[in-house]
């Protein structure tokens, strides 16, 4: 009885199961290659949406909490890694790249407002596909938000049942971009910048493990930023956020620590970090995975040509920009990878990529940190507008 209780409970032991077992098998089959391609650590997120079709009832606030630290933890190792070298790759194309990202956002929201006009759908309906399409939670919640102040009667939920469809098939409809866009030759595309972030080098006489101490309070400042709402003029402000707030702050404190010498790159980029970042993804995709299989099927069912929509949201714009980027500007095929994940504030992406790239390589990460501030801004200010607009 007990056993069974385990795998069919909804406590605190089966959640913590449920986890590991999407984590463990996820792992596994992200060993899987078709033609030399992996989708990688993305299955923990298919394996965990699985488990939850199946009817595994599990906390939903502690798989919530999981979920979300599991993003902090992922991109605070993120923004210590790029950190150091950030600013610097940032004069030599972030311009260009957030430019990008500011024409990828507007074509998202352009193409939902075409398909919500053409296919008869609510626009507050389509905020919330275009909420998952993008995979931005904290767009949804916003859009919730705005919903609730408006006192527009059962959106919020609707607004959910949206991004839970358009949600899973976004991770895959991003991979695939990277794949389409995918050199021939990809032994011959360069690893490095030409100034790499693994060339900055300082040297420092304190330890790794006592800097662990820095990571926590540098994830307590982003969370306090990423609470600050910032005024747009419009019923409700927008904030950085739970996962937009670290990211900042550890950006600036990789870059800092190691230009005052309070710190080597053998801390932002040791093992330390790295196991930080894995373990922060792998939280995430399986508590997004074990939240959304439950009503997944259901939701397809009844709204199945929201599953479309989502899919032409989440990969018109990319495929249009940064086969852009690759054709006439040339950009290094995995920077473009990290792009394309930033751009959707989507970790999956970039952890299919870092599976891509070869070890050492930071370009992804460079890519993904360099737009994902500004986009996460405006895919949180664009969800509300879209309910503004309906």
């Amino acid at each position: 009885m007990w056993f069974t209780n385990l795998f069919t409970g909804s406590g605190v032991a089966s959640t913590v199961l449920m986890l590991a077992i999407s984590i463990f098998a996820g792992l596994l089959l992200g060993k899987l290659k078709v033609r030399g391609v992996s989708l990688g650590i993305t299955w923990v997120l298919f394996v965990g949406i699985a488990l939850s079709a199946c009817g595994v009832s599990l906390n939903g606030e502690m798989l919530h909490i999981v979920k979300e630290y599991g993003l902090i933890l992922f991109v605070t190792a993120v923004g210590l890694q790029v950190g150091p070298g950030f600013f610097k790759s940032f004069k030599k194309g972030g311009l260009a790249m957030n430019l990008m990202a500011l024409v990828n956002v507007a074509l998202g929201v352009v193409i939902t407002v075409i398909i919500a006009k053409l296919a008869g759908q609510e626009l507050t309906d389509m905020a919330g596909v275009y909420t998952g399409a993008i995979t931005n939670t904290p767009g949804l919640s916003a859009a919730q938000q705005a919903v609730n102040d408006l006192g527009i009667e059962g959106a919020s939920d609707r607004l959910a049942a949206g991004y839970a469809v358009a949600y899973p098939l976004a991770v895959v409809g991003m991979i695939v971009c990277c794949i389409i866009l995918r050199p021939k030759n990809l032994a011959a595309e360069p690893t490095e910048s030409i100034e790499s972030i693994a060339s900055v080098e300082n040297k420092s006489k304190k330890k790794s493990g006592i800097l662990l101490i820095p990571i926590f309070f540098i994830i307590a400042l982003g969370i306090v930023l990423g609470s600050i709402p910032i005024p747009v003029g419009m019923k409700a402000p927008v904030k950085l956020g739970l996962a937009g707030g670290p990211l900042v702050v550890a950006l600036i404190a990789g870059w800092l620590g190691v230009k005052k010498g309070w710190y080597s790159t053998d801390f932002t980029d040791g093992q330390g970090v790295h196991m930080l970042r894995e373990v922060g993804i792998a939280l995430f995709l399986a508590g997004v995975g074990l939240s959304a299989g439950g009503k997944f099927v259901d939701t397809v069912q009844e709204h199945y040509m929201w599953v479309v929509y989502g899919i032409i949201i989440t990969m018109v714009p990319p495929l249009l920009v940064a086969g852009f980027g690759r054709l006439v500007l040339k950009m290094n095929y995995y920077t473009l990878m990290g792009f394309i994940g930033g751009s959707h504030t989507d970790p999956p992406t970039l952890a299919f990529a870092n599976t891509v790239a070869p070890d050492g390589c930071k370009l992804p990460n460079t890519g993904y940190a360099t737009v994902y501030p500004l986009t996460m801004f405006l895919r949180i200010f664009t969800a509300q507008l879209l309910v503004l607009l309906a």
